[in-house]
């Protein structure tokens, strides 16, 4: 049997979720491990484009019961990643509608195993509603007939985690913080890589009945102890002061204004954090072979895989995907401030790039050297490279050198160049262009980016914004010129 023969033979994975933070990871593990994926998505032309060759995208809203059997035909094992937690209705009762619609259409298509992911929290009368809805999910499910996996797990720490955002904008934002009850809460965060190898061997392993796992993460700490860890590993001192008297209400309206949560999904989470999430039963360490990583390697690994995935990021797909139009002072991307601007010349790609290839060194910035040069010269001040280094040839450029105070990181002849700023700054800088077009016209797009850190990042990247919009814009102008003359010499 041949290699394709064999892949369509294998049994078929349904994905629901597959646009969430934890569904789009586990489908990226799942088509690694070249599985045989349909993905159920309510809207499928926003994943389509994002899935390999191979995986089925079929169009079903498990609030619509309707839509499931055709999703559900032929389908072995089934992973269950849907929550309303974003709904501004009743989330509970849209959960429980959603997990019984699709627990009788599985019954009805003969779904050998599911797999669900739900909340940590020990039952009692205390429970929060969106643990106690989490938890009714899985009964619920279990009720279908299929063999049920169900995972429980407390904070997942991964570049994009609405929990671990929320944390993160917490710290970047505030040198002191006004802390409600919640952040002393004890919790067991577990590395969205862990959680993702849990979801992944539970396909294979021989359970006989329904199983309930806990899982958690080597280290048992409470929220606090969290943003402590993510502000030492940026290099920031933050102050927490405890008030007891922040409610839930109270705290979300607080959120809405410095974190990029919205309320209504920021008191269900807060109404969430004020549980214990902690693993009482150790089940899941005998049961798979993982061992979960401690908090400070999955903090570590959090930023390592935001800016690998920063690396491979094209912003003009990027800004088109998040649906946002540039505005003063760029577009937020997560902790990061995007501000992009594009222009179009009667030039083919090659011409287009051909000044972008030269900038820096000799050839100066196009648009108010002076001012490069002053910066250059107050970077040296503070001990910084300054604009002393240059480059190594006016013409050619390879990754990893250095043009002046900038290191290129990415480059692809006539297409893109990406630098990461090298001076002296309360954060992290990139500046890049892009190029695309045709024989006749070009499109160049010049994207500046700035990671903040903390608060004095923000101040630094708003009070200098008016400057660096003025050198930006003036700078792609000329190299637009500076093409359309390269044009002319070459048709002389």
């Amino acid at each position: 049997m041949d290699t394709v023969e064999q892949f369509h033979n294998s049994p078929l994975i349904l994905v629901t979720g597959c646009t969430g933070y934890i569904g789009g990871r586990l489908l990226k593990a799942l088509e690694a491990d070249h599985r045989r994926i349909r993905c159920l998505a309510r809207h499928p032309e926003f994943l389509q484009a994002r899935v390999q060759p191979g995986t089925e995208v079929v169009a079903a809203d498990c609030l619509d019961r309707s839509t499931l059997p055709a999703a559900l035909d032929g389908v072995d094992t089934a992973y269950y990643l849907v929550h309303s937690m974003g709904s501004a209705l009743k989330f509970a009762e849209q959960d429980r509608i959603a997990a019984q619609n699709f627990a009788e259409a599985a019954r009805e298509s003969g779904v050998r195993r599911i797999i669900y992911l739900g909340g940590l929290g020990e039952v009692s009368p205390s429970l929060s509603s969106h643990l106690r809805s989490r938890q009714e999910v899985g009964e619920i499910l279990r009720q279908s007939g299929s063999l049920v996996i169900e995972f429980r797990a407390s904070i997942v720490i991964g570049s994009g985690s609405l929990s671990f955002e929320m944390i993160r904008a917490l710290v970047q934002r505030l040198p002191v913080m006004i802390c409600p009850r919640w952040v002393s809460v004890k919790a067991q965060p577990i590395a969205i890589e862990d959680v993702v190898e849990y979801l992944v061997q539970s396909l294979d392993l021989p359970f006989g009945e329904s199983q309930i796992f806990e899982i958690g993460g080597a280290d048992q700490v409470s929220y606090g102890d969290i943003m402590r860890e993510y502000a030492r590993k940026c290099g920031l001192r933050r102050t927490m002061i405890s008030l007891p008297f922040l409610t839930p209400r109270l705290s979300s309206l607080w959120l809405g204004l410095v974190t990029p949560i919205y309320a209504r999904v920021g008191r269900k989470l807060i109404d969430s954090l004020r549980n214990p999430t902690l693993v009482k039963n150790q089940s899941a360490l005998y049961a798979f072979h993982i061992r979960p990583r401690g908090l400070k390697e999955a903090i570590e690994r959090a930023a390592c895989s935001e800016d690998q995935e920063f690396a491979e990021t094209r912003w003009s797909d990027a800004l088109s995907s998040a649906g946002v139009q540039r505005s003063w002072g760029g577009v937020r991307l997560r902790t990061r401030i995007v501000d992009s601007r594009t222009v179009e010349v009667s030039v083919p790609p090659q011409l287009a790039f051909q000044p972008i290839r030269r900038i820096g060194g000799f050839n100066g910035w196009y648009f108010a050297n002076f001012l490069w040069r002053i910066r250059g010269f107050l970077d040296l001040l503070v001990g910084g490279v300054g604009m002393r280094r240059g480059r190594r040839d006016p013409d050619a450029l390879t990754v990893g050198e250095t043009v002046d105070f900038w290191r290129v990181q990415t480059f692809e002849p006539d297409r893109r160049l990406r630098l990461q700023a090298e001076m002296k700054l309360p954060g992290r800088a990139w500046l890049e262009f892009e190029v695309v077009g045709d024989s006749l016209h070009s499109t160049i797009r010049q994207t500046a980016v700035f990671d903040p850190r903390g608060l004095s990042g923000l101040l630094y990247w708003y009070a200098l914004y008016p400057v660096h919009q003025w050198i930006f814009s003036g700078m792609l102008r000329r190299i637009a010129a500076e093409s359309t003359r390269g044009m002319k010499l070459a048709q002389a």
